[in-house]
C-alpha cells in the first residue's frame, strides 16, 4: 500500500518542485468543483488552521447568517497539476470542510462519504471499492452539441480523431497518481470513455472529480469542449456512470461465493436486493437533472427497468460473469447513474441501499436475462417488474419521502437536494421547447 502523504512531505514537495500556488478543492452539493487558490507561503497557516471562506454564496452551503467555514487541505490527496506550467507550477488539494466551532461541516459532501463508510466499519467490512465507468462528449464549442468526429463502439482512424485527446487526458491522470485501466471510442458520435482502476471509495470519488477537470482541462486546452451531459444529442445515446463495487474484510472479497450458482455470497446478494428495494429512490442522488431523463428511456442502452441479471445489458444491476482464479474481482455493476451527479453523494447512497439490504437480510429476486425492453407492459406487470422515475419531478417526489436518503445525506444536505431540485424543475416546465414549436404551432 501507498505511504500517505502527510503535511511534512507536502511542503518538502512544493519547495523541491517550485510549487508557487495551491489550488484548495471542494465540491458542493450538486457536484460543481468549487476552488480558491493560496499561495505556497500561506500553506504552514493552512495545514496548522484551515482557510477561513464565506459559504453563503455556494449551492447548498451555509445560509448567511452562518456562512464562516473553514477548509482544511488533506495533504494525502496533494498533486501537481501536469496542465498547467512546470516553472512555478500549480498543485491542488482537496480539502475537508469545518464549522467554526472544529466539528465538521454537515453541507460538506466529501465528509458525508466518510460518515457513511464509518457505518459500513461498524457493520463489519472494512473496504468499499468502487470501479466508475464515466463517459463523456467533445464538442467543439460549449454554446451548441457540435460533434467532433462521427465515430462509433471502439472505433479508431479514421472515424476516431480524439485518441491523442484521450492519451494526454491518461498521462496527466497518471501523472497525478489516477490508475488507468483503457480508453476508447464510445457508441455516439464524439463520445468516449476513459475507465478508472478500482479504488477505495473516498479516493475514488476525489479520483472522479480529478477525471473531469482533467478531462475538460485538455479538451480546453486543444480548443474543445468537453461535457458530461448525461443527454447533449437528440437520438444518441446519451452518457452513463457503470459503477462496479464490492465490499472487502481483511483482504477478502465478501461478494464471492463459489458454492453459489451465481457465485455470489449471501452478502452480495442481500446488498443488490438493496440496490433494487431503492433504486427508485436514490435515483435524484444518481441522477439529478432534468436532462438526466432523457437519457434514461427505453431504446438507447440506458437501463429503466428494475431488474438485474449476468450477460442482460439492458439490466439495472448487471454481475459479471466469474473467472475461475479472479475471487477478488467479483462485483456488481450499477448501470443507472451518470456521470453528472456528486460522486460522494452517489457512492454514499448506493452503499447505504446495499447495506440496508444485508441488514434486513432482503432476498435478491430471480435474474431477467431478457431484453426487457421488447417486453409488452402487460409483460413487465405480471413478471413484476418496476421502472426508475421518469422525470425529474417524480424523483425528487419519490425521493422526498425516502428515510433511507435523507438519513444517509443528512437534513442539511437533504433539504438542500431536494430544494434546489424543486427549483429547477419549475424552471424547466416553463420552457416552451422547439419541440413544441414544430408540433403545435402549426395546428393550434
Amino acid at each position: 500500500m501507498k505511504k500517505k502523504t502527510t503535511a511534512e512531505d507536502v511542503l518538502k514537495i512544493v519547495k523541491e518542485k517550485n510549487v508557487r500556488f495551491i489550488k484548495i478543492w471542494f465540491v458542493d452539493v450538486l457536484g460543481a468543483v468549487k476552488s480558491f487558490t493560496i499561495t505556497a507561503n500561506e500553506l504552514p497557516k493552512a495545514f496548522a488552521d484551515g482557510m477561513g471562506f464565506d459559504g453563503s454564496s455556494i449551492e447548498g452551503f451555509a445560509r448567511i447568517y452562518e456562512s464562516d467555514l473553514i477548509a482544511k487541505p488533506d495533504p494525502s490527496t496533494f498533486e501537481i497539476l501536469p496542465w498547467r506550467p512546470k516553472e512555478d507550477a500549480v498543485a491542488r488539494m482537496f480539502c475537508d470542510l469545518y464549522s467554526p466551532d472544529d466539528k465538521p461541516y454537515a453541507g460538506d459532501t466529501r465528509y458525508i462519504l466518510k460518515r457513511n463508510l464509518a457505518e459500513m466499519n461498524a457493520m463489519g467490512y472494512d473496504l468499499f471499492n468502487v470501479g466508475p465507468e464515466l463517459e463523456y462528449f467533445y464538442f467543439k464549442s460549449d454554446s451548441k452539441p457540435e460533434i467532433t468526429d462521427k465515430g462509433g463502439y471502439f472505433d479508431y482512424l479514421p472515424l476516431d480523431t480524439a485518441h491523442d485527446l484521450r492519451r494526454e487526458t491518461i498521462m496527466a491522470l497518471e501523472d497525478m497518481g489516477v490508475v488507468v485501466e483503457y480508453s476508447h471510442h464510445e457508441v455516439a458520435p464524439s463520445q468516449h470513455e476513459i475507465d478508472l482502476r478500482y479504488a477505495e471509495a473516498l479516493g475514488m470519488a476525489d479520483n472522479v472529480i480529478t477525471y473531469k477537470v482533467a478531462v475538460k482541462s485538455v479538451a480546453w486546452n486543444n480548443g474543445l469542449y468537453a461535457s458530461f451531459m448525461p443527454k447533449p444529442i437528440f437520438g444518441e445515446n446519451g452518457s452513463g456512470m457503470h459503477v462496479h463495487q464490492s465490499l472487502f474484510l481483511k483482504g477478502k472479497n465478501t461478494f464471492f461465493d463459489k458454492s453459489n450458482e451465481f457465485n455470489l455470497s449471501a452478502d452480495a446478494r442481500h446488498y443488490i436486493a438493496g440496490i433494487m428495494k431503492y433504486a427508485r429512490e436514490i435515483c435524484l442522488v444518481t441522477n439529478q437533472w432534468t436532462n438526466s431523463y432523457k437519457r434514461l428511456v427505453p431504446g438507447y442502452e440506458a437501463p429503466v427497468y428494475i431488474v438485474w441479471g449476468r450477460r442482460n445489458r439492458s439490466a439495472l444491476v448487471r454481475v459479471p460473469m466469474y473467472k475461475p482464479g479472479q475471487e477478488n474481482a467479483t462485483r456488481i455493476e450499477i448501470r443507472f447513474p451518470d456521470p453528472a451527479c456528486n460522486p460522494y453523494l452517489a457512492f454514499s447512497v448506493m452503499l447505504a441501499a446495499g447495506l440496508d439490504g444485508i441488514k434486513n437480510k432482503l432476498e435478491m429476486p430471480d435474474p431477467v436475462e431478457l431484453d426487457v425492453f421488447h417486453l409488452t407492459d402487460a409483460e413487465r406487470t405480471k413478471m413484476g417488474i418496476k421502472t426508475l422515475p421518469g422525470s425529474l419531478i417524480e424523483a425528487i417526489e419519490v425521493t422526498e419521502k425516502s428515510e433511507l436518503v435523507r438519513k444517509t445525506l443528512g437534513d442539511h444536505v437533504f433539504d438542500k437536494l431536494i430544494e434546489n431540485k424543486k427549483i429547477e424543475w419549475d424552471k424547466y416546465r416553463q420552457q416552451v421547447t422547439q419541440f413544441e414549436l414544430d408540433n403545435y404551432l402549426p395546428i393550434l
